[in-house]
C-alpha cells in the first residue's frame, strides 16, 4: 500500500488509472486499497487519497482534476469570492460547448456548457493547497449570473453586484462594463450600476 500512497502524495492526493497501471500497480491492489478505505473513487479512472489534508477548496479541486476544462462559475465562483450570502449545495461548472457529458458521482455539479465565446473570457488560475482550480474572475462571475438570471433567480444576481458594487478598494467598473458585455447582459446591468452608486 505504500506505494501507492507515495504515487497519490506526489500528485496531491489524487491520482489517475492511467498512472497507477503505469507504475505496476495491478487494479486488484487498486480495489483493495479502495475497500480498506485508503482512497475513493471520485468517477471512473480517476480516485483520491482518503486522508491527505485538503483545504477548503478541495472539492473545487476535484471537479478540476476530473475534468481539465471545468471552470468554477457562477453560484459556486460568486461564493468563493463572498459575493452572495448564499451557500450552493453543487459545484456549478463551465465546460466547452462541444465537451463529452459530465458526470460525478461526488461532489455534486451542476455542468453548464458555455460556447466558446463565453467559456474562454476571464478563466483565472487559482493556487490552493489541494491543488490548482479554474475559476471565473468576479466580473466574469456577475455576468453569468445575469446572463442565467431567469435559472439562478435575481435576488441572487442583484445581491453579488451590489456586493461588488459596495467594495470601493476592489470594483472595476470599467473591467464589469466590459464582461457583462461579453455576456450580453451589459444593458441590464449598466442602468442597475447607476441605481446601486447614485
Amino acid at each position: 500500500m505504500n506505494e501507492i500512497i507515495k504515487i497519490f502524495k506526489k500528485n496531491k492526493g489524487y491520482a489517475r488509472m492511467i498512472e497507477l497501471k503505469n507504475a505496476q500497480i495491478h487494479t486488484r491492489r487498486i480495489a483493495l486499497a479502495v475497500e480498506s478505505g485508503i482512497i475513493e473513487k471520485i468517477k471512473p479512472g480517476l480516485y483520491k487519497l482518503v486522508n491527505y489534508p485538503h483545504d477548503e477548496h478541495e472539492s473545487f479541486v476535484e471537479v478540476c482534476h476530473a475534468n481539465k476544462k471545468a471552470v468554477i462559475c457562477m453560484l459556486s465562483a460568486a461564493s468563493y469570492y463572498e459575493l452572495t450570502t448564499f451557500n450552493p449545495t453543487e459545484i456549478y461548472v463551465a465546460v466547452p460547448n462541444n465537451t463529452d457529458k459530465f458526470v460525478l458521482n461526488y461532489p455534486p455539479i451542476k455542468v453548464y456548457y458555455f460556447a466558446d465565446s463565453y467559456y474562454s473570457p476571464g478563466i483565472e488560475t487559482l493556487k490552493t493547497k489541494s491543488g490548482t482550480v479554474k475559476i471565473y474572475n468576479k466580473e466574469k462571475t456577475i455576468g453569468d449570473l445575469f446572463r442565467y438570471i431567469n435559472k439562478i433567480g435575481e435576488d441572487i444576481a442583484v445581491e453579488s453586484l451590489k456586493t461588488y458594487l459596495n467594495n470601493r478598494k476592489e470594483r472595476n467598473i470599467p473591467k464589469l462594463l466590459e464582461y457583462s458585455e461579453i455576456c450580453g447582459v451589459k444593458k441590464k446591468i449598466e442602468p442597475m450600476i447607476k441605481a446601486i452608486l447614485s
